[in-house]
């Protein structure tokens, strides 16, 4: 995964998937699941939002390249 953006439009699977930990996911399993497409692009907004408060994941803030890899794939659309 490179978090360099090419141009090319981002993808879940290849992209934005493998920013989640499996402890992550296991941390939010009781509200939705970071590994699952529909339920995170669902909650893409709200996710983005504590990405960028910092207030997720729980054990500390994301460097802001990741931050801003999954703030352009929501600005672009959340695809697959």
């Amino acid at each position: 995964m490179s978090l360099e953006s090419t141009g090319d439009p981002l993808g879940y699977a290849a992209d934005v998937k493998p920013l989640f930990r499996e402890k992550d996911r296991t941390a939010m399993l009781s509200h939705f699941d970071l590994w699952s497409f529909d339920d995170v692009r669902e909650h893409a907004p709200a996710i983005l939002g504590r990405l960028e408060a910092g207030a997720m994941p729980c054990d500390g803030r994301w460097p802001a390249d990741r931050v801003d890899l999954f703030r352009q794939w929501v600005a672009q659309g959340t695809s697959a």
